[in-house]
């Protein structure tokens, strides 16, 4: 009986042993299982401002052009013949700070899914980006536009719809003047057509030599009002603009910023000769921003007929970060009004069938060219219009709320 006691309690070791070894090892591989977020640096977990969606399809590219290497991060493939949406950030950001919160929003995603989307990063502002040589001569804002065909052409983009912020919109701006075959619409938030005078370059210099440089950018980014509040949002944001962007580059992309020139833009009739936006443009800026009057004055300077102002309520100076959804629903109405029928599913609608998301482009025929300046004042056939998109789509029972 000792022996077999023995034997029991040797056996009963040996399975223990066995199921603590086989518990380990499926822990070990439910570990190696999980799988691995891209693009969710470790300085953003703990910020809800942050948070990426699940982006393991976006494909980083490093793409030449005449005046440097630009970072691209895209999704998707070129659809037929439906635009890319092109970001391009503001000064002291980059695509994950200026436009996770807006792109990862639910409505968004629902009409994102049906384009290729691609952020373009400015010249060493991308996370973990390499600082530039002493004496780099960073590209100035136009040539920072002329950077842009090259990424069309890489991907094989007919045209695009450009969504610009800041610094990115008076980028996006340019580009469209420059080759306005290239881009079908702008959404343009925070945009100032007006370069620094002398009275802003000294008081930038001064400025630079008695903050710091986040500090500096911050006072661009948002109102006085939100930094004296110190919001959790502010607060956020000045530990992401000193760790997360290289602060050398960053200084570069600033001097060039505040050296820009005036955009060049006049309403059609007011001057001879006046070259405008000749595509749908959405102008969006928060009530309670620091670029309120430049959207202003580059809303006096737009064609009326393709041109839409939206001041956002209760929204600062980030209103694709503090609003998302409502700058998701006027992008929608934007869409529609250029062509492009959105059925989205409305999550607020309690009883009724919702159909499926779905995209369809009205039927239109154009011809893209890479063209420089000299095409700025061709023809620009369109197969509609907003009236006639409206009269296609049928009546629109939707209203955008524009707070004025």
């Amino acid at each position: 009986m000792k022996v077999w006691g023995h034997k029991i309690e040797l056996l009963t070791g040996l399975l223990l042993q066995e199921v603590t070894t086989m518990a380990g090892m499926h822990e070990m591989r439910f570990t190696e299982e999980k799988p691995l977020l891209r693009g969710q640096d470790a300085e953003l977990e703990h910020s809800d401002a942050f948070l990426s969606a699940v982006d393991t399809d976006w494909k980083e590219h490093d793409i030449e052009t005449p005046y440097g290497l630009l970072h691209v991060v895209i999704r998707g493939s070129p659809k037929g013949n439906r635009p890319a949406l092109l970001t391009y950030h503001d000064v002291g950001l980059n695509h994950k700070l200026c436009f996770n919160t807006f792109f990862n929003y639910e409505d968004m995603q629902e009409i994102t899914k049906h384009f290729v989307v691609c952020h373009v990063d400015a010249p060493g502002q991308q996370a973990g980006a390499s600082q530039f040589p002493q004496g780099y001569q960073y590209p100035s804002m136009d040539q920072l536009a002329a950077m842009l065909p090259s990424v069309v052409q890489h991907f094989g983009f007919k045209y695009v719809i450009g969504i610009g912020v800041g610094a990115g919109a008076y980028v996006l701006a340019k580009f469209a003047l420059i080759f306005p075959d290239l881009v079908e619409g702008l959404v343009l938030i925070n945009i100032d057509p007006n370069g620094k005078g002398w009275i802003d370059w000294a008081a930038t210099k001064i400025s630079g030599l008695t903050s710091t440089l986040p500090d500096s950018v911050l006072s661009h980014l948002f109102s006085q009002e939100e930094l004296v509040s110190n919001t959790e949002l502010v607060q956020s944001y000045r530990q992401q603009i000193g760790s997360m962007v290289n602060q050398c580059n960053l200084q570069l992309f600033w001097n060039m910023y505040n050296s820009r020139r005036d955009l060049d833009i006049n309403r059609p009739g007011s001057v001879p000769n006046a070259k405008t936006l000749r595509c749908p443009v959405m102008l969006v800026v928060g009530d309670n921003g620091p670029a309120e009057d430049g959207v202003v004055e580059c809303n006096s300077k737009l064609d009326p007929t393709t041109t839409t102002f939206l001041k956002m309520a209760d929204s600062g100076g980030l209103p694709q970060v503090t609003q998302p959804g409502k700058l998701t629903e006027a992008f929608k109405y934007f869409l529609q009004g250029m062509g492009y029928i959105a059925y989205l599913k409305d999550r607020r609608l309690s009883g009724g069938s919702v159909p499926s998301a779905s995209m369809t482009r009205l039927a239109r025929s154009r011809t893209a060219s890479l063209t420089s300046a000299s095409s700025v004042d061709g023809s620009r056939p369109r197969a509609c219009t907003h009236s006639e998109s409206s009269e296609a789509m049928g009546q629109i029972n939707h209203t955008m709320e524009v707070s004025c």
